[in-house]
Formats: C-alpha cells, sequence, structure tokens
C-alpha cells in the first residue's frame, strides 16, 4: 500500500487529507477558534495556598490561575523513591506547597464558568498504543483487552525494554502490537520527555513548555509510517516544526516530509476540495449503478444500499452480491472519511444464499482492517442488515463543518410546492371566508412563485378573486406572505 499525506495549514484551520492507493481515505479538520488547552504543560509559580479547600492556585500564564486540588500534587522532594499523590485529609496541602513555588503541570480539565482550569502535577505523555507517566512506576494496561495471555504478552513485552523511570499505560490501540512498533513508540514518549525536562528548566515563569500535539504533530504519530511515500505539508513554517520532531521520534522517515511550492493551491492540486463538496452529500454512486445512502443521526448512522440496473449476462443474485461488496468498500471508506463514530446499521439488498452474504460481511471485514478506529462488525441478519461499532476518535466532519438548516431544523426536508401551494389556499379561503372583493397579493420563494404562475387560473377561480405573486428570494423555503388590500 502506498500511502500519501497532504497538510494545507492557514491561520484559521489546518486540514489534513490521507491517500491510501490514491484514494481519499481520511480527512481531519482542526479549527484554530476550538483550539483546547488540555494536555498541555506549563511552568508556573503558586500564588496563594489554601489550606481549608486542600488547593493552591497556580499562575501558568493564563488570565485566571489554574487550580490544583492535593491530590493532584506529587511529593517530589525525596530522591530516589517512588513519588505519590496525597489524598486530601492525611497532611494539609501547606506543608508541600507554598507561595513562589514553580511547579510543572499539566492542565486536567478546561476552565468551566468562573473557574480556571484544573491542573495536575501528574503529567502522562499519551502516544498512539501507550501512555508514559515519568512519576509512575506501574505498567498498567487498557481494561477494553479483555484476552489474559495477550494482556501478559504486552505487559511482558514493554517491562523488557522500558526506561528506569516511569510507567506505562497500554492503551487499547495496542492490542496485537508487534515489539518493533512498541519500541519506536518508548522511545518517540521518552525522547519527548526529555525535550520537555529541557524546555522546563530554561523557560520563564510562567510558560507553556509543551503544547499538546495539535492535527499535524497527531498525523505524525499517528499515521506517518514506513508506507507513507510522502507528507507533503504548504506552509514553510510547519514544514520546518514536522522536520525537527519526525528527526526527534524516528529519524528515518524523515525524507518523506516535503515542503510543497506549487502556485495552485495543495487541496486543489491533489483534487481534495471537490471531495470535500460530495462529503456533504448523502448519496453515494457505486462503480455498477448501485448507490448508497448515509443519515447521520445523534447516536446512530444508517446507511441504505439500493441496486442499479440488472445487467443481462448475470443473474439477479450475482449482481446484487456484487453491489454489496462495493457498498462494503465505500462504507468503510466513507466512515473513515466522513469520522462517524458510534452505531452503524447498514441495509444491504438482500440476498438469497447465505454464503453471499457472508461474503459482504467478510468484504466489510477486510474493507475496515485499514482503519485506525476500533470496528466491531455483528454478523449479517437474513434481511441483509449488518450492525456495527465504530470507536469516535472525534467529531463527526459534518458536525465539524456544518450546523443544523434553519429552514428545516436540521431534518433535511422541507414543505413541497404542492404543499404549500394546498396550505397557502387554504389560508385565503378562511381569511377572505369566499368573498370575491378586494385585491390581494402572495409573497413567496422563487421556486414557489413560478409554480404558482402555473395554478393561477384555477386558483383565481376558486378563491374568486385575482391577485398578484412576487417572488422574494430573501424569504426561507417555506416561508410566505398573505397580503390582503
Amino acid at each position: 500500500m502506498k500511502q500519501e499525506i497532504i497538510a494545507n495549514c492557514t491561520p484559521d484551520e489546518t486540514r489534513i487529507a490521507v491517500f491510501e492507493d490514491e484514494k481519499l481515505v481520511e480527512l481531519g479538520i482542526e479549527r484554530k477558534d476550538s483550539e483546547k488547552i488540555v494536555g498541555n504543560i506549563y511552568k508556573g509559580k503558586v500564588e496563594n495556598v489554601l489550606p481549608g479547600i486542600s488547593s493552591a492556585f497556580v499562575n501558568i500564564g493564563l488570565e485566571k490561575n489554574a487550580y490544583l486540588y492535593i491530590s493532584d500534587v506529587l511529593d517530589l522532594k525525596p530522591a530516589g523513591k517512588d513519588r505519590h499523590h496525597h489524598k486530601g485529609h492525611i497532611q494539609s496541602i501547606d506543608q508541600h506547597l507554598k507561595k513562589n513555588d514553580v511547579l510543572m503541570v499539566q492542565v486536567a480539565k478546561e476552565a468551566i464558568g468562573t473557574k480556571g482550569v484544573k491542573i495536575t502535577m501528574d503529567i502522562s505523555l499519551p502516544g498512539r498504543f501507550l501512555v508514559y507517566l515519568p512519576f509512575q512506576s506501574t505498567i498498567g494496561v487498557s481494561k477494553n483487552i479483555e484476552e489474559e495471555s495477550e494482556r501478559h504478552r504486552l505487559k511482558v513485552m514493554l517491562d523488557s525494554f522500558k526506561p528506569k523511570n516511569g510507567g506505562f499505560i497500554v492503551r487499547t490501540e495496542a492490542e496485537g502490537l508487534e515489539e518493533h512498533e512498541m519500541k519506536r513508540e518508548v522511545r518517540y514518549l521518552t525522547r519527548l520527555w526529555e525535550n520537555i525536562q529541557k524546555r522546563f528548566q530554561e523557560a520563564p515563569v510562567p510558560a507553556l513548555v509543551h503544547r499538546d500535539l495539535g492535527l499535524v504533530f497527531q498525523t505524525v504519530r499517528d499515521v506517518l509510517s514506513e508506507d507513507t511515500a510522502v507528507f507533503m505539508i504548504d506552509s514553510k513554517n510547519e514544514t520546518d516544526e514536522v522536520s525537527e520532531f519526525v528527526n526527534m521520534i524516528s529519524p528515518e522517515l524523515s525524507n518523506r516530509i516535503r515542503h510543497f511550492e506549487g502556485k495552485t493551491p495543495v487541496f486543489s492540486a491533489f483534487n481534495v476540495e471537490k471531495e470535500l463538496d460530495t462529503l456533504l452529500q448523502s448519496k453515494i454512486s457505486l462503480p455498477s449503478g448501485g448507490t448508497i445512502v448515509i443519515q447521520e443521526a445523534e447516536s446512530l448512522c444508517a446507511i441504505d444500499v439500493n441496486t442499479g440496473r440488472f445487467t443481462g449476462k448475470e443473474s439477479q443474485e450475482e449482481t446484487v452480491t456484487q453491489t454489496n461488496i462495493e457498498a462494503a468498500q465505500e462504507v468503510a471508506r466513507q466512515l473513515r472519511l466522513r469520522s462517524i463514530g458510534g452505531i452503524v446499521v447498514i441495509d444491504f439488498i438482500d440476498m438469497r444464499k447465505a454464503k453471499n452474504r457472508q461474503k459482504v460481511v467478510e468484504a466489510l471485514h477486510r474493507f475496515t482492517s485499514r482503519d485506525r478506529a476500533k470496528i466491531k462488525i455483528l454478523p449479517i441478519t437474513r434481511l441483509g442488515l449488518v450492525e456495527m461499532t465504530r470507536e469516535r476518535k472525534r467529531e463527526s466532519l459534518l458536525s465539524t463543518i456544518c450546523e443544523p438548516c434553519e429552514d428545516c431544523s436540521g431534518s433535511g426536508m422541507v414543505l413541497s410546492n404542492e404543499s404549500l401551494y394546498i396550505r397557502i389556499k387554504r389560508e385565503i379561503l378562511n381569511l377572505t371566508n369566499g368573498r370575491p372583493e378586494g385585491k390581494m397579493r402572495i409573497v413567496a420563494p422563487p421556486s414557489l412563485t413560478q409554480y404558482f404562475q402555473e395554478k393561477k387560473s384555477g386558483l383565481t377561480s376558486q378563491i374568486r378573486r385575482d391577485f398578484d405573486i412576487q417572488p422574494d428570494a430573501t424569504l426561507a423555503c417555506n416561508d410566505y406572505k398573505i397580503i390582503i388590500e
């Protein structure tokens, strides 16, 4: 498999496109306005210590002082001993912290209402497969990895080459992980920690010493691999920063990072803009003439597969099976592209033979195997329904770039011209009680005024009065005005 990664960086947003064998399979968008600070590490100074509420307030350079509770204080004093948390009621916080102490802290929770951000001294650095805890010493394994033999294998493997200092949590993604991948991750996390410590020593107080990875750097961490032919970035500044980061964590891949210098915008040059427009459509065509229709709701996504024309050469069952396999491939791609998470129900076209139903499910397993999100697929029912779950990695793409339509309140449906015509006619008859005298004007959206022109003579005789019809492009789809003079 040949993989290409394209990054478009502007002051307002960063967009990443991932291609596999020249097909767009993943899109990420990060808007500058919605940047989060959870995970950021700061060099801060204790402003005041309040034993009464077992808390300290720390200046980390934000508008409001950050809030540090005693259970998030680490005893860093005794050298060589295991650092540990303080569970509030044993000791008073002022025995461990005093005004003007300089601390390394990490944001654990965003600010809510009038409160400042919540911070902790127990630093954690998440990688793709592991979380590194520099001030802990144990190895934990995610509860989602249930098989005991796999838990043991991962623990033993990590134990054999983990650094002397620090603990780790093995993430769910590490299930089935090979040794070289784990080694690379440990190397990345320990190097990152060395860098953070160095920056902490050199930084003034207060200062940001490590920003939690943005979209470009997450892509370097999670996607960049030996399979990547090129990682093309259109910002010189970002290219230099990424090169430095890659040199630190995977120097063998540094020659894949390139600066895009073309005159055409990078997303246009690689045809991504065109694809982005199709992501707003719910209907997608398949090569054989069939279609899939994707409908995203809040907690469930329903996907309907429809057949194209049957070809004479093959039987209907074969054509249906072929269309379903094509649909399985496109569904796998669209789930990744649109970042759809949660429960997904796919309504494949009915197949009579069980072996064909099995073929389609196997195809779905095969096509989703490259997805980085955890996927669980249940057996297909006799009616051709497949239920599956896909781990939510981030917000769905549509909820990032769209908002509900005000005209239809997000239902995607508005009243037809015929329905509006009948409603307006009924309203006019109620208003006039069938009286023939007086002038009347109907103001409506242009598409509706055209429909009224066609129906005008019939409507005039029914309401027993003449009227003018006036188009107004500023009116919403289902809006209109009846003016009786």
